[in-house]
């Protein structure tokens, strides 16, 4: 059976919107397993927009849809009209845009909330008991809105291969379980269908990254 998987986007590019490589990936894999693909974007302003080549703020606004609408070639739909019946799994690919546009983790750091229409989307696919799969920065979407999740955003020890790794203890000290996975792996939090992978969280290369995502992918379809 066909497989429906709504995709969630929050901008492009990745200091201010989705990571657009964590979102090829996902569309490659979903793609080869013959999955049906949806996807969304909140139709909201952005927080601020990022000149990528110097990596700061620039001025001018921009909408998280219509960015997203990029990556999606157009086709993408306002989140606020995604119906859970219509689909049989959630996917949200990282990006700071995680991380100021569905979120305001970058601003708040552990006081974050997560934006309404994101939170309750995520507790209707959970309460619907279909699977979410969050690679990169999204698993702290899943640590507010599933409290007591498993989830791993890769190693716990910084260095220069995981210069993230505090965001681990953050998501302990919210009362998550986070587990150590490699850059090739995707932990599966069996409880509450929810997949998650590392993905540049690391400094790997492109192929490892596109690799770890593919097995997140390939374990949330198991799971639908």
């Amino acid at each position: 059976m066909v497989k429906r998987v709504a995709v969630l986007l929050s901008g492009c590019g990745v200091y201010d919107g989705t990571e657009i490589h964590e979102a090829s990936a996902t569309l490659v894999h979903l793609s080869r397993a013959g999955a049906k693909v949806k996807m969304f974007a909140p139709n909201t302003e952005q927080m601020h927009v990022v000149n990528h080549c110097e990596g700061k703020p620039t001025e001018g606004k921009r909408n998280v849809l219509q960015e997203s609408a990029r990556i999606a070639r157009g086709d993408v739909t306002d989140l606020a009209k995604l119906d859970v019946k219509d689909f049989d799994a959630l996917i949200i690919p990282g990006g700071f845009g995680v991380a100021k546009n569905l979120s305001d983790w970058a601003v708040k750091g552990k006081d974050y909330t997560v934006q309404p229409q994101v939170e309750k989307v995520i507790k209707a696919f959970r309460q619907a008991g279909k699977p979410l799969a969050m690679c990169c920065i999204s698993p702290v979407l899943a640590a507010k809105a599933l409290p007591g999740c498993e989830i791993t955003v890769g190693q716990d020890k910084e260095c220069e291969k995981w210069p993230y790794a505090q965001t681990a203890g953050v998501m302990k000290d919210m009362g998550c379980t986070h587990v150590n996975k490699n850059v090739g792996e995707a932990h599966v939090d069996v409880k509450n269908k929810l997949v998650t992978t590392s993905a540049f969280m690391c400094n790997a290369a492109f192929h490892e990254v596109f690799d770890g995502i593919g097995v997140m992918v390939s374990e949330l379809l198991k799971l639908a």
